[in-house]
């Protein structure tokens, strides 16, 4: 692995959104140069990282992004730019790839063009698809990254085009670039330091929601099903700190430029999973007063369980997550949520 010392100047696209302004935080907080790349669509100004370049454009934008690299001497890229909701890629499958496969592939080509020596996607564990009960069972979980790829989605399709896209890319680059996929479970919590969160226009992950919530945005939480074959019938995700999938980037960009014409793919989660109530609990717990909530009908495909084997990750990359705890990572999602309110209501 690459000496952390000798990192160079990193390009992070989607730097202002939820998971790449963290690593940029975590690149920034080791001395790195980071430079910036979002067009600003979902992103926002209020987690752009301080210390950052900031260069407002599209990721997919080669003669944007070549003359960044030429300009700020950017070595290394990590990509997060892209469009994630699953109910908006079934309504809306052509924007979807459109800007997660052709911006990606546009981007993987200008990196190879430009003498970029390592890329880190940002994958997803919706490229596996989704799992009936009986796959679920104790004796087919955690998920490796060697099961099955069967997405049911554009959203996971546009994913797993683009992996195959840069995987591509680099094995007909010649040995000058290399790249790292990581797909991620259920991304959650914040910055410990409250730097940065979740800021989204449409939340829909169940953290974020519910912390609207504990903070009084809205008036209940909306659970989907309690009747599936676990112990309080709701069902059971693997929940990751935001934090420690930004470690884990840092990581694999360091792994990545020392194995020049590489590609390795690695899941990222903690290999065990918690139920819906089991989150609302936590966050009650943290907020000092129980989650109002509703049982509602079962969402088609939602499985009973998900969670990650991330032996590989840990053995290849030495990852080593500081939060695997559900009280630290809704504790730090609540504590960023009330800051944030503060936030917008002071620049309103």
């Amino acid at each position: 692995m690459l000496p952390e010392a000798e990192l160079p100047p990193v390009l992070v696209t989607g730097g202002a959104g939820y998971i790449g302004s963290h690593a940029a935080l975590a690149l920034l907080d080791r001395g790195h140069k980071v430079v910036v790349v979002d067009d600003l669509s979902t992103g926002s100004r209020l987690l752009l990282p301080p210390g950052a370049v900031f260069v407002q454009g599209r990721a997919g934008d080669r003669e944007l992004i070549a003359n960044v690299v030429a300009r700020e001497g950017v070595g290394a890229v990590m990509h997060f730019a892209a469009s994630i909701s699953v109910g908006d890629s079934v309504r809306e499958p052509a924007a979807y790839y459109a800007n997660n496969v052709t911006e990606t592939l546009d981007l993987a080509a200008a990196c190879a063009a430009c003498g970029v020596k390592a890329l880190v996607f940002s994958s997803t564990a919706a490229v596996y698809g989704e799992r009936g009960e009986a796959d679920t069972a104790p004796q087919m979980l955690p998920l490796r990254e060697d099961d099955r790829l069967e997405p049911i989605n554009p959203y996971g399709w546009s994913k797993l085009m683009g992996e195959r896209i840069i995987t591509d890319i680099v094995a007909a680059s010649g040995g000058t670039l290399a790249a790292g996929i990581l797909r991620y479970f259920n991304v959650s919590g914040a910055d410990p330091a409250g730097r940065s969160g979740q800021n989204s226009h449409h939340p829909h992950h169940l953290i974020e929601i519910a912390s609207h919530v504990a903070t009084g945005l809205r008036g209940q939480f909306s659970v989907y099903g309690d009747d599936y074959p676990t112990p309080d019938g709701t069902g059971i995700r693997d929940y990751v700190h935001v934090s420690d999938i930004a470690e884990a980037h840092v990581l694999m960009l360091r792994a990545a430029l020392a194995a020049p014409g590489t590609t390795r793919t690695f899941n990222l989660g903690y290999g065990r999973g918690h139920s819906v109530l089991e989150v609302l609990a936590a966050l009650g717990r943290a907020a000092g007063f129980g989650i109002p909530y509703a049982i509602g009908p079962r969402r088609e495909g939602d499985p009973a369980v998900l969670v990650a084997d991330s032996a590989a990750a840990v053995a290849a990359l030495g990852w080593e997550p500081r939060f695997a705890d559900i009280d630290a990572i809704v504790g730090h999602a609540l504590a960023w949520e009330k800051s944030r309110q503060v936030r917008n209501a002071a620049a309103a």
